[in-house]
């Protein structure tokens, strides 16, 4: 702060002096090419996945046409090229549009009350999956799901979380060949 002479109103006070050009400038660049940052994100996301995939052990005897190093070569690729076209869109002067579609009204406070009741379920989910197996916790995890979300039809919403769960097990289990912890159900279904 500096203060100057007094002017022709006879009064002196304290003024702000402007700040530098080169910092206002930078300030503004960036809040204009926000988008940026986004392009950074996937350039890091699509660098991390290209390395992991080509850092791979794979063993070429048990490869067959397309090994397991396929799919993360193409999303890494992808998200690369994805980043440098949306960094050049972005230099040119596009663009993102806001959301419109979203129904949502940004002056309430977010419900915390049902965040925090889905991330007990989850958790328990994940704690229980070991011991009492893939149906009963996951008849848990959708029940739960359920009610943290706002459905209060107690009669119906346990017998169709059941079904889920017996159902999705059955699936994965059975018909996909990726075996889930039965628990102590293991004998009956």
């Amino acid at each position: 702060m500096t203060t100057e002479p007094a002017g022709p109103a006879g009064s002196a006070g304290p003024t702000r002096e402007p700040a530098p050009k080169s910092d206002t400038t930078t300030r503004s660049w960036l809040r204009d090419h926000s988008e940026l940052g986004v392009c950074v994100l996937l350039l890091a996301i699509g660098t991390l996945v290209l390395t992991d995939a080509l850092t791979m052990d794979v063993d070429i005897a048990q490869r067959g046409p397309i090994g397991p190093r396929t799919v993360p070569l193409v999303v890494g690729s992808a998200l690369l090229l994805v980043a440098v076209l949306l960094a050049v869109d972005v230099l040119r002067g596009g663009r993102g549009e806001a959301e419109s579609g979203e129904d949502v009204d940004l002056d309430e406070p977010a419900d915390w009350r049902t965040v925090l009741l889905l991330s007990g379920v989850f958790l328990a989910a994940a704690v229980l999956i070991g011991p009492l197996g893939f149906p009963i916790a996951g008849a848990l995890l959708f029940w739960g799901s359920a009610y943290a979300l706002g459905s209060r039809h107690h009669d119906r919403d346990p017998l169709i979380a059941a079904v889920l769960s017996l159902a999705t097990h059955f699936l994965f289990d059975n018909l996909l060949g990726v075996p889930l912890p039965g628990g102590p159900l293991m004998g009956v279904i």
